[in-house]
């Protein structure tokens, strides 16, 4: 099988901007170099200000994807509210942590809005290596096959203070020219932009190979 993490394939980016975040991820679903299926998700909504991104081995995540919706539910049961944006980042490292002797094959990425009422509206980005080792500096996060593509057309086109429009683009853009160098990704792309009124969705036509 080679390595789990690109069996599969598929590559993710998110990105912060001014007072919203979006995050981007390809639609291919692959056995190696065969594609299975061009529509296959890989970001999920998990409440109205969290998004939760999951490339890696599709078998893994949608298991990941239901156990987390499911722990999400209970606090929201227990607690009897939503849960922040750090406390699901923290939650996402406990559970890779307490499966580190037989992992997961994911490399999630949290994109999310936590609000403050000094600072106002702040985009949070996350993402894990696969016992949950938690990396939440810089402006944008990749993850998949085609990371390395997409860290540097990240680079180029992210800049400082982007609009939800804007940074819509600049995620789709980076997302077509990362996909373009990763023969396991592709077959269009989906951009979901949160802002603390609405959640857009993006579809994008990419290479079909």
């Amino acid at each position: 099988m080679g390595d789990p993490f690109s069996y599969n394939g598929g590559s993710m980016l998110a990105m912060k901007g001014e007072q919203c975040v979006a995050i981007g991820a390809d639609r291919r679903l692959g056995a190696q170099f065969q594609t299975v299926a061009t529509n296959f998700q890989k970001v999920f909504r998990i409440q109205d200000n969290i998004l939760l991104g999951l490339t890696g081995l599709a078998t893994d995540v949608q298991t990941f994807h239901r156990l987390i919706q499911y722990k999400v539910n209970l606090y929201r049961l227990r607690e009897n509210k939503d849960m922040k944006v750090n406390t699901f980042v923290n939650l996402i490292s406990a559970t890779l942590y307490e499966k580190r002797w037989g992992p997961y094959f994911v490399s999630p990425i949290v994109a999310g809005l936590e609000y403050d009422e000094v600072k106002g509206v702040i985009p949070i980005t996350a993402t894990y290596d696969s016992i949950g080792c938690t990396s939440i500096e810089g402006e944008f996060q990749v993850g998949g096959t085609g990371a390395d593509g997409l860290i540097g057309s990240c680079e180029s086109f992210w800049r400082k203070g982007l609009k939800p429009d804007e940074l819509e683009d600049i995620v789709a853009q980076s997302l077509s020219a990362g996909c373009d160098r990763d023969i396991l990704s592709g077959w269009g792309g989906v951009v979901y932009t949160l802002t603390k009124d609405n959640l857009s969705v993006k579809v994008l036509k990419t290479k079909q190979s």
